[in-house]
This record gives C-alpha cells, structure tokens and sequence, in this order.
C-alpha cells in the first residue's frame, strides 16, 4: 500500500454511447413539439438511446476500457471499482458484472447511487480510498440508461434525457494530490422535485400477512423548481469548493457541470462570473446522461485537447434526492 497522506491523480478517462441517435424532428413524432421549441428551451437537438438489447454492463465497461488504455495501467492493477448510476441492469448492482467482464479480478466492485451528482460524490469517495492508502488504482464510472423510465408521452421529460457512460482513473499520486477539495451536499425536503418512485401493491400471502410488490415507475419532475434549485445551490456549492481550494473563479481554466440544461449551464456560469468560454457542453448531441454527463463532456474534452495536463477543473453535479456537489481538481 502507498504511504498514508499521499494524494491522488486522475490519469485517464475514457466514454461510451449507444449508435442510435433521435434527434428532436423525430421526436416531434411521438409527442406534440419541435426542434425549436426543445433547443431554445434546453440546448437539447438530439440524445443517443440504448436499444433493447444493449445493457449498462456493456456501456459503461467499453468507457472503462477507454479510460484504462489512456491511463497506462493494465486491468490487473485495478484495485477498486466504483460505479455511480441509478439505472443498474441489476437492483443488486452492475459493478461487479463490469469487474467480471473487465477481468479485473483483484478490484473490489460496488455502486453507488446520487443520481445526476453521481460521478462528483464518487470522485469524493474514491479519493479517500486513495488518500488512506487502502488503494492505489481506481476506476471511477458514471454510467446511465435513463431511457429505460422515461415516460415517452411526457413532453416535459421525454425531450431531456439521454444514455451513456464515462470513466477516469484514479492512482495514488506521490508527487502531490491533484482534487485541490470537494464539497457535497442533500436536501431530502425538495426529493418530490424529481423522482422515480416505486409503486407498490398489497399482495396476500396468508392470513392477515400481506407485503407489497409492484415496479419503478417513470421519471417524474417539476421543472420550475429544478431550475432554481440549480441556480442558487451550485454556483454556492462550487464557491465553497473554491474557497476550501484557496483558488478563485479566475484561476479555474474549465467549468464542467451536470449536463441538463443550456439555461442552467448559463445561469450559473453569469452568476459565478466565468466566462462562458469555459465552460464545456455536449448537452446538443446528449441530452441529459445523469450521473455520465460529467465523465463523458470531460472525456470528449481530453480527447480533442482541450483540457491539458495541469489544467484546473470545476465539476459540479446536481440532480434528484436532491442531491448536489463541487469538486476541484487538476487533470493529469
């Protein structure tokens, strides 16, 4: 095990889409809208949904693969792997059939679920595995088929969501630690805000004993107040995160949020002052990926040289239960 007080460093990541591709004139298909009523409302033109056959396993480990490769590490050196979703092919989780089809037979393997904020609370949480020197080499997905419980005939949630997957890696880092600071935050008085609630049904057994037994039903979401919960509790979140850093807005060269909304992107780039520049989108070709979105614009954004080692990143994920949540860190 490294030294205890040793930081960490994220050397790769790595994303992964399904093919299929409905833009919003084809959506306008299956529910009364347009592409210019979505776009000028969230950003959205279109968002990449996996078909019947393709399973979140399989999503996230071809991001996993990508992540791997870039970081230079063999799959055998990975230690622990955390996979941050909501939308597991299995309620009792997917990390391990990614472990199995990885072959990443040393690496412990669990989920962990914040919805949207998924990724910024597992970076949160895999550093301190790192940190503590318990291990050394870690894989971080955020990865989601939201496709899968979403109502099509909704028109206010049907046009946002999306699938699919990204990964880093993160290693324990002897020449300084690179997640300058964090911040997480939850608020379960605003979860009726967005939710996707089981629905249960009294079922007998024998005698007097009944127990309940039902299904998830669909996404379920109030806009207005999504929207300004967004844009006051994460430009706050990310404040607090900068001050922790010691760094201010002015010393951040990317600002990476939860892809939901062009307008919320907007807002809380104008209200922390960061020129719009800076911040990274991909919400036009994806829609809202939850707990992906973070990974999958960061990974597209190493991929095409934009970030650059030693760059300095806000991330901020923000979504159901609710929950929220700010990270700092330098890529590389």
């Amino acid at each position: 095990m490294k030294e205890l007080g040793a930081g960490i460093a994220i050397t790769g990541s790595g994303s992964a889409t399904p093919s299929a591709s409905l833009d919003n004139d084809t959506l306008s298909q299956l529910v009364e809208t347009s592409d210019e009523w979505i776009a000028t409302r969230t950003g959205i033109r279109q968002r990449r949904l996996a078909n019947a056959g393709e399973s979140l396993t399989e999503l996230a480990t071809r991001a996993a693969r990508g992540a791997i490769a870039m970081s230079g590490i063999e799959v055998e050196d990975l230690d622990l792997i955390v996979l941050a979703t909501s939308t597991a092919d299995d309620l009792f989780g997917s990390a391990s059939a990614i472990q199995a089809q990885l072959g990443a037979r040393r690496a412990v393997a669990f989920d962990l679920t914040a919805a949207c904020s998924g990724f910024v609370f597992g970076l949160a949480t895999v550093a301190q595995f790192v940190r503590t020197g318990v291990y050394r080499n870690v894989l971080l997905i955020g990865a989601d088929i939201l496709s899968r419980w979403v109502d099509w005939s909704d028109r206010r949630t049907c046009v946002l969501f999306g699938d699919g997957a990204g990964a880093v890696v993160v290693q324990a880092s002897t020449t300084g630690d690179r997640l300058l600071s964090f911040e997480l935050c939850s608020d379960g008085s605003l979860n009726n805000c967005l939710q996707l609630p089981y629905r249960t049904q009294p079922h007998s057994l024998v005698g007097a004993i009944e127990v309940g037994q039902g299904d998830y039903g669909t996404i379920a979401m109030n806009g207005k107040e999504v929207y300004r919960f967004a844009v006051k509790r994460v430009p706050e979140v990310i404040e607090k995160a900068l001050y922790r850093a010691n760094l201010n807005i002015d010393e951040i060269d990317w600002l990476v949020l939860h892809q939901a909304n062009q307008r919320i992107l907007d807002a809380v780039a104008d209200r922390l002052h960061c020129p719009r520049e800076k911040v990274l989108t991909n919400l036009s070709k994806y829609g809202n990926t939850s707990a992906a979105s973070i990974p999958l614009v960061l990974d597209e954004a190493v991929r095409q040289n934009q970030i650059k080692p030693g760059d300095r990143i806000a991330a901020s994920g923000f979504g159901a239960g609710v929950t929220w949540g700010a990270a700092i860190f330098e890529w590389g």
